[in-house]
């Protein structure tokens, strides 16, 4: 039937009268806005409202204009009677109109108004909701009243907890029940109300409750979706977590300090082996927590060291989108006075001495941790660490590079990678209880996927679990071997060919997985280890050592805060359409992003926060193919950042082009970039090319030629 026109089964009367109701409702509409303009608020101004809504219950303006006639009458009416009677009506009115359309957002929004008035019968409101879910038990408005309702008249959770069930118990599949149920356990939970004294014994429950609904139908997915909201309260950590510093814990930098630029050279030990890296700004200290937090200051951080002057450091969120972040950065910059060479200091960094750093969900840093690192300050040098790039451009791909021979007895296998051990002892019982509900739970899944072996929600549940089970058993965030990653991969796989319509979350969820297992050992990181001997260096102190994740078919990038220490990043050839958390590479000096899916120059934006970077491929991508940008609501455009001026904007730039410009000078303004490549993007133009080189007066290679700025 598709790509057939429609034949009107209607005659020529039926017609007619569809004319008639139309031009009767526009003479409604008509007259409603002429009393709406001129503020008159009759009696019979009001009855036409009412008959309008009843016919259209859309038109939000009604619903206002109704709003501003109760206004004047509570302002003007000393007899609260009749201000009763007037409210009654505005309730009988929002039946109506509910009648005619049980989800209209305005007829709801309009009853929570007037019963928050505090003039109405609650009683009433339970009986009529009864009523509205008796018709349709799903209708998610009616709960979302429901809870209004019950909120005002501070109704009991229990018996509200006891309503959910009776409704659960009639339809399993009732997701807005479900929904609703999820809603009164927190609070409950959160507020040890309802006769809930442990949380454990109530969860248990209700995993034996959902069960029933999953075995029932697996194919249905609100068991599944109250399922994922079970187990996100089963592993829920009481706040965040700092999860890696740089640099980490237990190490030391040999650091050799050029007095006349105030630059540093310094070496550390990397998983590659000794690395080095130039600071000219100060060495970083970058700090990774488990979820985004603000509050991290001078005040809740205190780092101690006689390399210290006197001033506190300055730290800031490396995060475009405001004052939170997973990461926060802070300059360490060594004195240009009092200090020896050839000996060692220690710099010690107390985290969370006071209350202060508190995630976005509102959970205080609750774990006091202390770090301990040194600085092994050597003789003075004038020596200069190169990476200008002046002779030959960087080659990004060809013979040059070679497997990384690493020297096992120098850098064992179980090379210390800073890992921050998380103390469980505190709460044993409970986690004995999370290890044996996910024990449980994951035998539920399987015995399903006997009965079902293609049920997509079984296959994704238990994918969680397992994930779950391995972070739980870890000891801390690196140690111990994800016991069940294989499996976990092979289920996606699975959901990828049996579900294709969710291909990639799908997608996404392997990307984070693989990388997991790539970075979570210094074993499994080996094969990924690359050296380039080759010229055109960033430094010149040793042989360039490269991360290589190329052509690993990635959609999404995780676990960064294992990979801090990584200066040389090679992750082309995937399918990349975001790099966001990116910016948490400090030491970050060379990336490849070529032969991905980034679809604009802002989709590049965390990289302005990594001020180490020098080098950089973004060639064959998708910049420039789309004309709207929807990453703007994500990072930095020109209608949310106050650091861009007009001013900065090319005043020659066509009207045309204005976009793009946009997105060039807010993205790599304040880069110091030594070489950029852009091939092979539709944005490739000699504008783009003329305005990059505007923007980046430190370039000195675009695409691999030598640009010369006095042409």
């Amino acid at each position: 039937m598709h790509g057939r026109p429609r034949k009107s089964s209607r005659d020529g009367g039926s017609q007619e009268k569809d004319m008639a109701k139309a031009a009767g409702l526009q003479s409604l509409q008509t007259q409603f806005f002429k009393n709406h303009q001129e503020k008159i608020y009759t009696k019979e101004a009001l009855q036409l409202n009412a008959k309008l809504l009843e016919i259209n219950p859309e038109i939000y303006t009604a619903w206002n204009y109704r709003k501003l006639a109760i206004k004047q009458l509570l302002e003007s009416e000393p007899d609260s009677a009749v201000i009763k009677q007037s409210l009654d009506e505005e309730l009988r009115v929002v039946e109506r109109a509910l009648k005619r359309n049980y989800k209209s957002y305005g007829a709801w929004h309009h009853r929570k108004w007037v019963i928050a008035l505090g003039y109405s019968s609650l009683d009433h409101e339970f009986q009529l909701l009864d009523q509205f879910l008796k018709a349709d038990s799903r209708n998610f408005h009616g709960w979302n009243y429901r809870r209004f309702v019950a909120e005002v008249k501070k109704s009991c959770d229990e018996d509200e907890l006891k309503f959910t069930t009776k409704k659960i118990n009639e339809n399993f599949s009732n997701y807005s029940a479900w929904h609703n149920r999820s809603a009164l356990l927190s609070h409950m939970l959160k507020n040890k109300s309802g006769g809930i004294s442990a949380k454990e014994q109530e969860l248990t429950e209700e995993y034996e409750l959902v069960r029933q609904a999953l075995f029932t139908d697996s194919e249905d997915q609100s068991g599944w979706f109250y399922h994922l909201w079970l187990l996100g309260q089963t592993i829920a950590p009481n706040g965040p977590k700092l999860e890696m510093s740089w640099p980490c814990n237990g190490s030391q930098l040999i650091i050799d300090f050029n007095e006349q630029s105030h630059a540093y050279v310094s070496a550390f030990d990397t998983p590659f082996g000794t690395d080095h890296c130039m600071f000219s700004e100060g060495i970083p200290l970058v700090l990774h927590f488990s979820e985004p937090v603000k509050g991290v200051n001078a005040s809740t951080v205190r780092v101690k060291s006689l390399l210290l002057e006197s001033e506190s450091l300055v730290w800031r969120p490396l995060s475009p989108h405001g004052l939170q972040a997973k990461t926060w950065v802070a300059m360490l910059k060594l004195p240009s006075t009092n200090f020896r060479a050839g000996k060692i200091y220690t710099i010690q960094i107390r985290v969370a001495d006071t209350f202060g750093i508190i995630s976005s969900n509102g959970y205080n840093f609750a774990c006091p941790t202390v770090l301990n690192f040194s600085l092994d300050v050597h003789t003075i040098t004038t020596r200069s660490p190169g990476g200008n790039f002046e002779t030959v451009a960087l080659a990004w791909e060809g013979e040059s590079f070679s497997p990384l021979d690493i020297d096992e007895n120098k850098f064992p296998i179980e090379l210390h990678l800073g890992s921050l051990s998380i103390d469980r002892s505190e709460n044993q019982e409970n986690t004995e209880w999370q290890q044996e509900t996910l024990d449980r739970e994951i035998k539920v899944c399987r015995e399903l996927l006997e009965i079902e072996m293609d049920c997509k929600w079984a296959k994704l549940t238990l994918a969680r679990l397992l994930i779950a089970q391995d972070m739980l058993s870890s000891g801390s965030i690196l140690q111990s071997k994800r016991m069940h990653t294989d499996e976990v991969l092979q289920l996606f796989n699975d959901l990828i060919e049996i579900d294709p319509s969710h291909a990639e979350y799908y997608k996404d969820q392997f990307s984070l997985i693989l990388l997991d297992k790539v970075s979570r050992r210094k074993q499994s990181l080996q094969e990924y280890c690359w050296e380039s001997k080759g010229t055109g260096s960033l430094s010149n102190v040793g042989p360039n050592k490269w991360l290589r994740l190329h052509g690993l078919s990635l959609s999404g990038i995780g676990s960064l805060e294992q990979l801090l220490w990584v200066q040389r990043l090679d992750i082309s050839h995937n399918r990349l359409q975001s790099i966001d958390g990116l910016e948490a590479l400090q030491l970050l000096g060379c990336l490849n992003l070529s032969h991905n899916l980034l679809a604009n120059f802002t989709s590049l934006g965390p990289l302005r926060l990594i001020k180490t970077l020098k080098a950089l491929n973004i060639a064959h991508n998708k910049i420039g193919a789309h004309s709207v940008d929807s990453t703007r609501y994500s990072f930095p455009s020109a209608l949310n950042n106050s650091s861009i001026s007009n001013a900065d904007i090319d005043r020659d730039t066509d009207q045309e082009n204005l976009g793009s410009s946009w997105e060039i000078t807010i993205t790599f303004k304040g880069l110091h970039l030594s070489q950029l490549d852009i091939a092979g993007n539709p944005a490739n133009d000699e504008n783009c090319r003329r305005l990059l080189m505007k923007t980046l007066p430190s370039l000195k290679w675009l695409d691999g030629t030598s640009i010369n700025r006095c042409s």
